[in-house]
């Protein structure tokens, strides 16, 4: 091996561009798998800190996976904190002034509170792959690319979620 490969991902220019690339699709896949934004970005620069810190350990075309392992363990270590932080936030949320209707607010609030339900209970995949399709506007091949996974599984995955949803919401007066 050359001294330029050993280098890889140690090199300041690479490691950058690396970041630059692939930083907010990992923010976003650990947003959407776990549902809190602020962990998201933190666990992110935690997953890319180390791969610093383990530069010379981790090749160029392993770099990927290894943030990805990173972040998701780590996610995974925090995951019942979490779960006390989304109750916590949904209890809290201030409600603005409007000039709708006592009713309306109130089949308003009952049904954010049945999508997010319904949402959070899709299976793991399927709302992964739901909420990158519908919130982050990706593709199927993108989302194919980024999960590994072929895009005939994506539409699976995401066809899926919309009959799971469909039947919690035929049931919703």
């Amino acid at each position: 091996m050359s001294k330029e490969e050993l280098l890889g991902i140690c090199r300041e220019s690479i490691f950058s561009g690396f970041f630059k690339s692939h930083a907010k699709g990992l923010r976003n896949y650990l947003y959407y798998k776990f549902g809190n934004e602020n962990q998201a970005e933190d666990i992110t620069q935690e997953a890319f800190i180390k791969l610093w810190q383990n530069c010379a350990d981790v090749p160029i075309e392993k770099a990927k996976s290894y943030i990805y392992t990173i972040a998701n363990n780590a996610s995974l270590n925090v995951i019942a904190h979490q779960k006390v932080v989304l109750n916590y936030a949904k209890s809290a949320a201030k409600k603005e002034s409007t000039n709708e209707s006592p009713e309306f607010l109130l089949e308003e609030d009952e049904f954010k509170t049945k999508l997010l339900s319904a949402i959070q209970n899709l299976n793991e995949t399927q709302r992964v792959a739901f909420l990158m399709h519908r919130i982050d506007g990706k593709k199927y091949a993108e989302i194919a690319a980024e999960l590994e996974i072929s895009v005939k599984a994506v539409e699976k995955r995401i066809h899926l979620a919309l009959v799971e949803l469909r039947k919690e919401f035929d049931h919703f007066k």
